[in-house]
């Protein structure tokens, strides 16, 4: 069992960009809840990256790179000299231990709500959430955003280019840009979230406008070699309906391959799809593929590693696994000896904001992580 399990090419070392990297296995954004309720990074964050620091790469989960931009209570966020300290901390844990560390740079857009920004979130369009929204004080009904002026557009534009100047102060390797998943700048890739009929609305080649002008914002701020872009064609998560998914991605995946960040993670990502083959096709540097792994249900017993074989073999040059690395500090020895994986515990996933379900997954030497 052992050498059939390390013989796969999830565990052969690699390149991303400039970057070294021992493995081909990333822990993806994995919102969790645990900051400050200011965007703070707590000691209990730093833990946790750290007992992780055996993947490839790190993704952090979704932070903020302005107020408005927050989605849930107790996001972390990247826009004043606190959240850096706090970053940097985790940051330097995670060097100690021999790991490389991507920050995601995530704008909620309409998926927020006053109580946990302060702000009335902002959008391509006055079309709300189609659900409720959790908050401090429990799940309300979400409000309608305030439609972005060309000011609005300017200044997130700018704001992301600052985060990404403060994550490289903050001791992170790079960004991912995140254009998925419902959030702000997939709400201007989807029809039913962007009704403009400005520049950034009505066809494809004004709705990746603003994707566009974020990523290239960002590679100007801190170089190529440090940007990543995550994109979820055809998810419905959040209430997104793309409406022309293919013809989104045909335009979008060239132009951003245009502007050379280094990798491109696709979420959900199926080898039997044509549209994921083709934007394999169109993308020339680093694919990160996210297998589809039963979203909601349960976990393969061996996390996703056949899966993620799958989509090696099938061009994918790193493999995402989320929630096996949430229940699994030490899941790259875990899938490299074939040892059985912890289960879940769902109850913990978001909004518990104490260790319990987050650092306390037992490792392969049989007592819990530390705490």
């Amino acid at each position: 069992m052992t050498n059939a399990a390390s013989s796969s090419r999830l565990f052969e070392s690699t390149a991303l960009g400039p970057l070294a990297l021992p493995n081909r296995l990333v822990m993806p954004p994995l919102t969790r809840n645990r900051a400050t309720a200011d965007g703070v990074p707590r000691s209990l964050m730093v833990t946790h990256y750290a007992q992780r620091a055996g993947a490839g790469l790190i993704i952090t989960e979704g932070t903020t790179p302005n107020a408005v931009g927050q989605t849930y209570p107790n996001i972390p966020a990247l826009h004043s000299d606190a959240h850096v300290a706090g970053w940097r901390a985790v940051t330097d844990a995670v060097r100690a231990e021999g790991g490389r560390m991507f920050v995601q740079l995530q704008h909620g857009g309409r998926v927020g709500h006053p109580d946990n920004s302060g702000h009335l979130p902002v959008a391509p369009s006055p079309v709300p959430l189609p659900e409720e929204i959790h908050t401090p004080t429990g799940r309300k009904p979400s409000v309608v955003p305030r439609e972005m002026t060309a000011d609005d557009i300017r200044e997130t534009v700018a704001d992301f280019a600052a985060a990404a100047r403060r994550a490289v102060d903050a001791g992170f390797e790079g960004v991912e840009v995140h254009a998925a998943n419902g959030h702000l700048l997939h709400q201007f890739l989807a029809k039913n979230t962007n009704r403009r009929t400005d520049e950034y609305g009505g066809p494809v080649e004004n709705r990746v406008r603003f994707v566009l002008e974020v990523v290239r914002a960002v590679v100007d701020a801190i170089g190529a070699d440090r940007v990543g872009v995550r994109v979820s064609p055809g998810v419905t998560v959040n209430g997104i309906e793309e409406g022309d998914t293919d013809d989104i991605y045909a335009a979008l995946v060239p132009a951003l391959a245009a502007l050379g960040p280094v990798y491109l993670h696709v979420i959900f990502a199926d080898p039997e799809q044509p549209l994921y083959r083709r934007i394999r096709a169109a993308w020339p540097r680093t694919l990160i593929a996210n297998p589809v792994l039963g979203f909601g249900g349960p976990l393969p017993a061996d996390g996703g590693k056949e899966a993620g074989e799958r989509l090696l073999e099938a061009g994918a040059d790193l493999i995402s696994l989320g929630r096996a690395f949430m229940a699994n500090p030490d899941l790259v020895e875990r899938l490299r000896t074939g040892a059985p994986l912890n289960p879940l515990r769902e109850a913990n996933w978001m909004y518990s904001g104490d260790e319990v379900g987050y650092n306390d997954y037992p490792t392969l030497a049989g007592s819990a992580a530390l705490v």
